[in-house]
């Protein structure tokens, strides 16, 4: 019985062996049954091969099963690389307005309502961004930079008034191409007004820059500078004793944030009339941040600067810069507002005269004090308020820094010489009647 079926499996093994793969695929169910009885042997017999039948079904599944696996896995990573794509593209998109400080940047802002985006803006208050303005528009609300738009004119450009739309004015300035220090003004301008905001320090709406040109768009100020009103063609006549107190408290209020809450302190550098704006209801604004710099700044490649006149003595004469230097420029503002002098006059082809020096002697002798006032407010004040007012003009145009007092003690000097109605504490009972003066001969 062991030899049959021995010589049966040795039958079977030798047509395995002498044919294709096929052939033992397409065996009938009874000779693989022999075979499978016969495998029993195996363990009896080692030296014989053993032979392992593949179903191509099972294999199949198996790489059908596998091709869905990997399918899906490869659909799902491309699903994923596709959805971080989108939202890249929509980042990029929507950071695609904000600001870009060069000239091939002024192209995100939409023709859409210019004042309703001005006004968004200001609201945020959101620091270390400008809004970047397309030239096209500037050119359009200008029309085309026309002289009748002038609003002033100044060593560094003009100043141009900007019709946006039928109820947003501003006002835009051009810096000339020309001007040396213009790049480095500008840039100086856009980072510290950007990064600024109170009530009297003008406020930046945006910027551009085109070719060589750049302008700065600001808050419209109705009615001009201080200097046009002072020395302009009414002659001051629209600004009344309290109303200069009130101009002299909103720019010594601008100085002290500049001076004790920036940080670092500021030193404005060019405080003069000029630089010095009012709105519909005279109130003041510092402007024109091209000079400014921080406090304690030792860099000997910073330019000498300023306005004639109003340049503190130590850093014409040494280049010593402080916050003090700002206290002497606020002086001579105060006595411009005081006489209606401008600050340096030419009293011939060769010869010019300061106001400082001219008035000193008169300003500490009361009884010449009252005849040097400005002919428009001369019966207008109370005479105590004037020696007050002298007196404080007097200490932050000293010579010596030290003995120039900090703003701080200058605002609240003047503070109490306001109306409580123009932003002082001067109640209108405690405002004596005025003293007329007289000319002594």
């Amino acid at each position: 019985m062991w030899l049959c079926n021995n010589v049966s499996y040795l039958f079977i093994a030798n047509i395995v062996n002498s044919s294709p793969v096929s052939s033992v695929s397409s065996m009938s169910s009874s000779s693989l049954h022999i075979y499978h009885n016969s495998a029993v042997m195996e363990s009896e017999s080692p030296g014989i091969p053993v032979v392992k039948v593949v179903h191509h079904q099972d294999l199949n599944k198996r790489i059908l099963v596998a091709l869905i696996v990997a399918s899906t896995l490869l659909g799902g990573l491309l699903l994923f690389l596709i959805c971080i794509w989108i939202c890249r593209k929509k980042n990029l998109e929507d950071n695609s307005g904000k600001s870009k400080q060069n000239s091939d940047a002024a192209k995100e802002i939409s023709l859409s309502p210019i004042g309703d985006q001005f006004n968004s803006s200001r609201l945020a208050g959101k620091k270390d961004s400008v809004t970047v303005i397309d030239y096209e528009l500037l050119e359009a609300a200008t029309k085309k930079f026309h002289e009748s738009n002038i609003l002033g004119e100044g060593g560094r450009g003009r100043v141009y008034k900007a019709h946006f739309d039928d109820k947003f004015l501003a006002a835009v300035k051009r810096i000339d191409a020309e001007w040396k220090d213009a790049k480095r003004e500008f840039e100086s301008e856009v980072n510290w007004l950007m990064n600024i905001r109170h009530q009297n320090i003008i406020s930046l709406l945006g910027c551009c820059i085109h070719g060589e040109s750049r302008f700065l768009v600001y808050e419209m100020m109705q009615n001009g500078s201080l200097e046009s009103q002072l020395h302009g063609p009414t002659h001051g006549s629209a600004l009344t004793w309290h109303l200069r107190l009130k101009i002299a408290v909103d720019v010594a209020r601008g100085l002290e944030y500049l001076h004790e809450h920036c940080n670092p302190s500021v030193v404005h550098r060019d405080l003069n009339s000029s630089n010095i704006l009012l709105d519909s209801n005279f109130n003041a604004k510092l402007s024109d941040f091209g000079l400014a710099i921080a406090a304690g700044t030792q860099d000997k490649n910073v330019k000498l600067s300023g306005t004639l006149g109003c340049v503190a003595p130590e850093y014409l004469l040494d280049g010593i810069l402080t916050d003090k230097s700002d206290v002497y420029a606020f002086g001579v503002v105060l006595l411009e507002l005081l006489m209606g002098r401008k600050p340096v006059e030419k009293m011939s082809p060769a010869q010019l005269q300061s106001m400082v020096t001219w008035a000193m002697p008169q300003l500490t002798d009361r009884s010449k004090l009252p005849n040097i006032v400005d002919p428009v407010i001369k019966d207008t004040m109370d005479l105590k308020h004037l020696y007050q007012v002298a007196a404080v003009a007097v200490l932050c145009v000293q010579p010596e820094p030290s003995y120039r007092p900090l703003i701080t003690d200058v605002l609240h000097s003047l503070i109490p010489l306001v109306p409580a109605e123009l932003g002082g504490s001067l109640r209108v009972s405690e405002s004596t009647t005025p003293v007329r003066f007289h000319s002594s001969h």
